[in-house]
């Protein structure tokens, strides 16, 4: 994984290897910024040449991709073609927590309620008294904007970036649903039927249907038989593995499972349900389309289902991170086995003061201060315990207590009872936390895809 590489003035350099980083700390010529993503600054240098930069997004309701790539195009001759080559530089995968976001709304629309039939000081419901500004989104929904907006503007203060990509249209629930006003789109060329098996992957969790085997090659199967009168809609349509979709041939899907009522109920009522996460993403696509458009880097879009054939063109695994890598125009992609940086969307803390019980009654009541001896909850520290049970170096987002005996989240697990006296700041809290991925595996990961 590249490093990035600020001048002296903190503006953004072309990043260099681990290698060259490391010799330049060891020198006195750089110090460390930032642990994650890690970057450093050096000390006798302004300015410099720079290469063109792309960023490309995945966006998706849980997981965004994140791939900072350099390109290069190089013009045949003969043809004239124009060929795009690509370097993966660096990749990350943020986590949302847009859900966890709905879940709060709705625990405290609940308690509104339950305040208001209680015998207690009576406040009529309002209604009709609150105007919503125009591109208005929920608060779960903006979480994901404001989020990968934030790493944007990250990304582009510590790398001189030039260009944008962004997974547009992942899911176009309308074409699924109606494939003839699409015509030529899905209908004809090398991209015909991408967009429809992306949806059923997503759709039915990368799993048969039918026996609920994971892992293996899945095949495009028809609920009703298109022998009985079943069409192509993809409410029709689910995933099967290849036994199994030999096994049902042409018979009706009662007949195929009458001796399992249960995974049929479940399978036909799935099959009616619509796709979440297309939904949550085909809400904020053009928010976000609009919002990298204001940055004035010029944007490049492409579909969901030219991200899927280029990965399988190129024979790479399916990560969030390799995604990104793969929207939009790519000819050559080299450079994509490193891991990948993890970011976890996790807060900066709750405005409550007090802890409720089920009833939403006080049970308890939080520090009035954030921070303890220094330290912050979602500080990433360094604990050097030289004694004890708990002895050696605990590396992790630190948990405060007013006693001063934190909790550390370390990669292997929870430390508890560490005294704040061993612990040293790496990095301030920033609201979100950090893991690095290992290398992709690219067998397993080419047959979950």
């Amino acid at each position: 994984m590249a490093v990035f590489v600020l001048d002296k003035q903190k503006r953004p350099l072309m990043p260099c290897t681990e290698k060259r980083a490391r010799r330049l700390l060891e020198r006195g010529r750089a110090v460390v910024v930032r642990l994650a993503p890690f970057t450093i600054r050096l000390k006798d240098r302004i300015g410099g040449e720079t290469q063109p930069l792309r960023l490309k997004l995945d966006p998706g309701s849980r997981v965004t991709g994140l791939a900072l790539v350099r390109e290069s195009e190089i013009v045949d001759l003969d043809t004239g073609a124009v060929e795009r080559r690509e370097h993966g530089l660096w990749f990350g995968e943020l986590a949302h927590r847009g859900q966890q976001i709905s879940d709060a709304l709705t625990l405290r629309r609940h308690y509104r309620r339950a305040r208001r039939s209680r015998k207690t000081r009576y406040r009529a419901p309002r209604f009709l008294n609150r105007t919503r500004r125009e591109g208005w989104l929920p608060p779960s929904l903006q979480h994901r904007l404001d989020t990968t907006l934030n790493w944007v503007e990250r990304l582009r203060r510590i790398a001189p970036i030039t260009a944008l990509s962004q997974e547009l249209v992942r899911f176009d629930t309308q074409a699924l649903q109606n494939p003839e006003i699409s015509r030529v789109e899905y209908q004809q060329g090398e991209l015909a039927g991408y967009e429809v098996r992306e949806y059923l992957l997503e759709k039915w969790h990368r799993t048969c249907a039918y026996c609920g085997a994971t892992n293996v090659p899945l095949e495009i199967e028809h609920i009703v038989p298109r022998a009985r009168g079943g069409s192509d809609r993809v409410s029709n349509l689910t995933l099967a593995c290849r036994p199994c979709n030999q096994r049902k041939g042409s018979r009706s899907i009662e007949d195929f499972l009458k001796r399992q009522p249960a995974r049929l109920h479940q399978i036909q009522a799935q099959a009616k349900a619509p796709l979440k996460d297309a939904a949550a993403v085909n809400a904020t696509r053009w928010a976000l389309f609009d919002a990298l458009k204001a940055t004035g880097l010029p944007v490049e879009t492409g579909s969901g289902g030219r991200t899927k054939f280029n990965r399988t063109r190129l024979d790479i695994p399916k990560t969030h991170a390799l995604d990104a890598a793969c929207v939009g125009q790519v000819d050559t992609l080299s450079g994509w086995q490193c891991p990948a940086l993890a970011i976890k969307a996790t807060g900066r803390g709750s405005y409550s003061r007090s802890r409720l019980d089920r009833f939403g009654f006080p049970r308890g009541y939080l520090m009035r201060e954030k921070r303890v001896y220094g330290f912050q909850t979602g500080d990433w520290v360094r604990a050097e315990v030289p004694t004890g049970k708990k002895a050696g170096v605990h590396v992790g987002r630190v948990a405060v207590r007013q006693t001063g005996s934190f909790n550390i989240q370390a990669q292997g697990g929870t430390v508890q009872g560490i005294s704040y006296r061993h612990c040293r700041v790496l990095q301030r809290a920033d609201g979100y936390g950090y893991a690095f991925q290992p290398k992709p595996d690219t067998e397993a990961a080419r047959r979950a895809a």
